[in-house]
């Protein structure tokens, strides 16, 4: 488990991160004090939780998409910045008593707002600072590091307002983000290699979405992740009403709940390792499920509080096991010029699965009781597990997502935004392979869109059943040029060659380009001939 942090990059970042995290969570318990302090009621008090995600919920794909298509580590610096002069003015202002309740929420969501961008790029680093066979550890030490700052950084909090007041926590927020930024600074990171240039925000919004379309591997993990945090959302929100209620707990004995969830999760980081050699994803996930729905069961029926301790041990020790699990298949499953885009549907899904569970049972012990919003989500998690490792499994075999280019420099003559571009490709099949062909076009249909095709199709000629038209269209001549030079990967190459495996001897396939008619193009005088002629430096290789 502790082979990732033998890279010093990935072990200094890991380190500022957990500090960085323990400050987060003091912040967050500060706020919601302070709020209180200043006159807030409960409306008020949850109004800062709001403002503390909701702008990561609204923000997080489009700083998805900037994670792809800007330098990183700028990115990141950025977002850290911007998080640490939020706490920072909140420190001070909350210091000269001039904080009110507006500027809590406005410079709460300022942080929040530093965050979002920093969320789906920080996933994204990972296979930059280790190697892929050791992403899945690095996914279960960042998700230990999560949960032990959850169950320490309230506790500390607490103890910081009592001594010093909420300022205290601000400040101490504030600084924890200087490690983050100092490993940043140092950190010698390679300029990525655009040959074609950044994408327009825009368009790298729409290719993100494209592409987690096309990906039916990614929509497993994402499918595994609503479902699990739906329900398994209900433990986290309803945990504090259970120290208040049937436990008769105060604020210690709630921090003493967080704290048997954190150590379940770090025992989880020891014991995942030897688990995950000798079972596959799919096995690892469906069993933590019900490890989890068990323990929310005796959590939500029991009144004692070692036994209900000792079930929030075994609940920490899954969730850590389902949700490293999904993180590092997620990973894996994403080539580098889509991973922070695509990454940002994973932490959309994860936290608007959190926020509509939390809604739900929470709705559900108001109107019926508090022990019936533990016991039907553990009922739903145990019935949607088969279903899940049946119809959606999660992928087992090895996907190669390097990048493969089709050429070493790409042509001018599509640099350029004319469009849509179709595109038309003749295979010539003979009846023996017909089948075969048909199967892994369907993959490679699959695969233009994921590239960047918004259309795609294939028709069989019906007086000549040799002849295959593959035909598909790219928004621009520019975008079509990406799918060459920037966006195929080895798993995609594999499928072509497959492809043209099955063709009939000495009959490469054909590639016709076409724009759209009316589309304007300066310099028709030109343009148009030097577009044919390079017609056929565009067939598949």
């Amino acid at each position: 488990m502790w082979a990732p942090l033998r890279h010093r990059l990935f072990r200094a970042l890991w380190i500022a991160q957990l500090v960085s995290n323990t400050g987060t969570w003091m912040q967050t318990v500060g706020a919601q004090w302070l709020m209180g302090d200043l006159g807030g009621g409960a409306l008020a008090i949850a109004l800062v939780q709001t403002a503390a995600t909701l702008p990561i919920f609204l923000l997080v794909v489009p700083a998805g998409a900037l994670g792809d298509i800007l330098d990183r580590r700028r990115l990141l610096l950025t977002s850290q910045v911007i998080t640490f002069t939020g706490a920072a003015g909140l420190a001070a202002l909350t210091a000269a008593d001039a904080t009110t309740p507006a500027l809590l929420l406005v410079l709460t969501g300022a942080m929040a707002v530093g965050q979002a961008f920093a969320v789906p790029t920080f996933q994204a680093i990972q296979p930059e600072l280790v190697s892929l066979d050791e992403i899945p550890q690095a996914a279960l030490l960042n998700g230990a590091n999560g949960n032990v700052a959850r169950a320490i950084g309230p506790a500390l909090g607490g103890v910081l307002i009592a001594l010093a007041g909420p300022e205290a926590t601000f400040a101490l927020n504030a600084l924890s983000l200087l490690g983050i930024v100092l490993v940043l600074y140092v950190w010698k990171r390679p300029p990525d290699h655009r040959p074609l240039g950044a994408e327009h925000i825009r368009d790298a919004i729409r290719a993100g979405a494209r592409y987690v379309r096309s990906a039916p591997q990614f929509a497993s993990v994402l499918y595994c992740s609503v479902v699990f945090t739906l329900c398994a959302s209900g433990m986290w929100a309803l945990l504090p009403a259970l120290a208040r209620g049937p436990l008769g707990l105060g604020a210690g004995g709630y921090g003493l709940l967080l704290a048997g969830v954190g150590s379940g999760a770090v025992i989880g980081a020891f014991v995942l390792p030897v688990a995950r050699g000798r079972a596959g994803p799919n096995t690892l996930v469906a069993a933590s499920t019900t490890c989890y729905a068990l323990a929310m069961t005796v959590i939500g029926t029991v009144e004692s509080v070692p036994i209900v301790l000792a079930a929030l041990v075994v609940a920490g020790l899954a969730w850590i096991t389902v949700l490293s699990t999904l993180s590092a298949s997620a990973q894996l499953l994403l080539p580098e010029w889509a991973r922070a885009r695509s990454l940002a549907y994973y932490q959309l899904v994860f936290m608007g699965g959190q926020a509509v569970g939390s809604l739900v049972w929470g709705t559900v012990a108001d109107a019926l009781t508090l022990r019936a919003a533990f016991l039907l989500p553990a009922a739903l998690l145990i019935l949607s597990t088969p279903i899940g490792v049946s119809r959606v499994p999660l992928p087992t075999e090895h996907l190669d997502m390097s990048q493969v280019s089709h050429y070493p420099e790409p042509p001018s003559d599509l640099r350029h935004s004319r469009g849509p571009l179709l595109v038309v490709v003749e295979w010539r099949v003979g009846p023996e392979n017909a089948e075969a062909f048909l199967e892994v076009m369907r993959q490679i249909g699959r695969a233009r869109r994921r590239t960047g095709a918004t259309m795609w199709s294939i028709f069989q000629d019906m007086e000549e059943p040799t002849l295959y038209l593959e035909t598909f269209t790219a928004e621009t001549a520019h975008e079509h040029l990406r799918q060459h030079v920037e966006r195929g990967t080895a798993m995609d190459q594999e499928l072509d060659l497959q492809a043209l495996s099955l063709v009939m001897e000495g009959r490469f396939p054909e590639v016709r380009h076409l724009i759209w008619a009316y589309a304007p193009m300066p310099g028709a005088e030109t343009k148009e001939p030097e577009f044919r002629s390079i017609v056929s430096l565009l067939r598949p290789r």
